[in-house]
């Protein structure tokens, strides 16, 4: 089994967010990255996969030098070695621009399997997996929390919660998910894992290597513009109302009305 593993590294969710003062842009000064959440999961189902069926688990991350962390990670929880598509053309990259250069890369290569995280917890945007997919003209499955594969590794079947249940599906391979929490449980990387990671292949890769035009990517070939960024306004403080039950809720119906204007 081949499989392929998409990653991105995004800001900690912990980390205290500032708009840089182009109006455009996070300030990304003392800002921490890590691998995105949904992302660990895709990893941790591949290696899983491996661990069955033997095979080899890729890594591929887009971004700037920082990025090589998040394949890093990646190779010190177990996956075997990593591409990093680094150029300054890949700057301004846009979901649709992102999936057309992965896909690009990934053309060229031999795969059973692609795994992506459900959305990256930047932007929310759960575009590219799916694109990355139609790219390919492959099929696909999202938001998964459930993976088998067949005892003829010809297709996988896999398990997504739909409201009021779940969805079962059965793909031929070559075939794309994108993984949900629940799917897994990712490990922590083993500080033998951490020491085999260093010396584990990371490819770089730019726009003339991956065979696109920079013209094609990045902000030139960028199907959305980002205006602007700004912070959430901040809540006010919530307002207790004293007193007995019965005189409380015709309080809370007057202010629902006069004040919220919510009746």
């Amino acid at each position: 089994m081949k499989i392929i593993v998409c990653v991105k590294q995004v800001p900690d969710t912990a980390a205290r967010i500032r708009i840089a003062s182009s109006g455009r842009e996070i300030d990304t000064a003392d800002l921490t990255y890590v691998v995105n959440p949904y992302d660990e999961y895709a990893v941790e189902e591949a290696l899983r996969i491996k661990e069955k069926a033997g095979g080899e688990v890729i890594v591929i991350s887009m971004g700037p030098d920082r990025a090589a962390e998040a394949v890093r990670t990646a190779l010190a929880m177990g996956a075997d070695r990593g591409i990093h598509l680094k150029d300054v053309a890949f700057e301004g990259s846009d979901p649709y621009t992102t999936a057309k250069l992965l896909a690009k890369v990934i053309s060229g290569m031999e795969y059973d399997l692609i795994l992506c995280g459900k959305q990256a917890v930047d932007d929310d945007a759960s575009f590219v997996g799916p694109a990355l997919a139609e790219f390919l003209g492959i099929p696909q499955a999202t938001v998964i929390t459930k993976l088998d594969l067949s005892e003829d590794r010809k297709s996988i079947t896999v398990e997504r919660e739909v409201e009021g249940g779940k969805e079962a599906l059965e793909l031929p391979l070559p075939a794309l998910v994108t993984a949900q929490k629940g799917l897994n449980e990712p490990r922590y990387a083993s500080l033998p894992g951490i020491m085999k990671a260093k010396k584990k292949e990371i490819k770089v890769m730019d726009a003339a290597s991956a065979g696109i035009s920079p013209d094609e990517v990045g902000e030139k070939g960028a199907k959305q513009k980002l205006l602007s960024l700004s912070l959430p306004a901040e809540r006010k403080g919530g307002k207790v109302i004293p007193g007995e039950p019965k005189d409380a809720v015709k309080e809370l119906v007057r202010l629902l009305k006069e004040e919220a204007k919510a009746l």
